[in-house]
C-alpha cells in the first residue's frame, strides 16, 4: 500500500526545501520600518497646514461656540422658569431653542465637512509625496523592502526610518 503519491512526495520535498532555504533568503533581505502616519503628521508641512486650517476656520468655530452658549442659556431659562412662564412664552422659548439647535447642528456639520475635506486633500498630497521620499530613502540605504510599523508586532528600533523619512520629506518639500 502506497502512503504517498509521487505528487505528494514532490510537494513535501518542495515544502521542506522552502522551510530550509527561507531563513537564509530572508536573512539576506534588507528591511526598513516606517510609521507612515507619524512620519506624515510630523512633517513641517502638515504642522503648518494644521495651524492654517485652525486660523481659516476660527471665526466659524467661535460662531459655533456662541450658538452653544445661547442654546445652553435657553435651556437654563426653560429649566429655571418651569411653571413661571405663560404657555405662549414657554412655547416661544422652546421654538427658539429648537431653531438654535438646528442652526448649531447645521453649522457644526458644515464646518466639520469643510475641515475634513481640506484635511483629506492635504493628507493625500503629503502621503503621495511621502511614498516617493521613502522610496528614495530605501534606494539610498540599499533596502529591499520598507514595511509600515503599524502592521508589525515587533521590530528592532534600529530598523525604524520614521524620523529620517520626516527629515527627508521636510528637506525635499520645504514649507513656504
Amino acid at each position: 500500500m502506497r502512503f504517498m503519491s509521487r505528487f505528494d512526495c514532490r510537494l513535501g520535498l518542495l515544502a521542506a526545501c522552502c522551510l530550509v532555504c527561507a531563513p537564509v533568503a530572508f536573512a539576506q533581505l534588507r528591511v526598513g520600518i516606517i510609521d507612515s502616519q507619524k512620519a506624515i503628521l510630523d512633517t513641517a508641512e502638515i504642522k503648518k497646514a494644521q495651524s492654517e486650517l485652525e486660523a481659516q476656520f476660527k471665526s466659524r468655530q467661535e460662531r459655533i461656540e456662541k450658538l452653544q452658549k445661547e442654546l445652553q442659556d435657553i435651556n437654563d431659562q426653560l429649566q429655571k422658569g418651569q411653571g413661571k412662564f405663560t404657555p405662549e412664552a414657554e412655547r416661544d422659548l422652546q421654538i427658539q431653542g429648537q431653531r438654535k439647535q438646528r442652526d448649531l447642528q447645521r453649522a457644526t456639520e458644515d464646518l466639520q465637512s469643510e475641515v475634513d475635506t481640506r484635511r483629506n486633500e492635504i493628507l493625500a498630497r503629503v502621503q503621495r509625496q511621502m511614498v516617493e521620499v521613502v522610496r528614495k530613502l530605501a534606494e539610498e540605504k540599499g533596502l529591499d523592502v520598507v514595511l509600515d510599523a503599524n502592521d508589525m508586532i515587533y521590530f528592532k528600533p534600529v530598523l525604524d526610518l520614521t524620523a529620517e523619512a520626516t527629515a527627508a520629506y521636510d528637506k525635499a518639500h520645504p514649507t513656504k
